[in-house]
């Protein structure tokens, strides 16, 4: 069964990646970034999100990269492609430019859009303070 049909529990090992319940994550390394990529978007098509838009190549997706470099900031954003329920992710340390990180969020979670935006983090970060 596709993975937006009946997404994994949590704790689960799902084709080689990891889920807690709510986000899927998964890695894809190829020889080129082009590799990798063509690698994700058939993993999406035969999951069920080819219906989901993403860049139409691997030149395009870097331009969603994040210039910098500074640990601290790509703590608080995320560095890659993002649309709801996907994120298209380059890797923190930036060493293999080939691999790319792909998370998926199971969209039946009755706070989805709070948590893929991250407004429930945000949120408790400032109550904390």
């Amino acid at each position: 069964m596709p993975l937006r049909e009946e997404f994994p529990e949590a704790g689960s090992d799902y084709m080689g990646g990891t889920c807690d319940g709510y986000e899927y994550q998964t890695i894809f390394a190829g020889s080129r970034l082009q590799a990798s990529y063509d690698m994700v978007r058939q993993f999406l098509k035969e999951e069920g999100y080819g219906d989901v838009p993403l860049p139409k190549d691997a030149e395009e997706l870097k331009l969603f990269r994040l210039p910098s470099r500074n640990k601290q900031l790509l703590m608080f954003e995320d560095n890659g492609y993002i649309h709801n329920p996907v994120k298209l992710l380059f890797p923190y340390d930036g060493r293999n430019k080939n691999t790319l990180i792909l998370c998926v969020y199971n969209e039946k979670d009755a706070q989805h859009l709070l948590k893929f935006h991250r407004i429930l983090e945000r949120k408790a970060a400032t109550q904390s303070r």
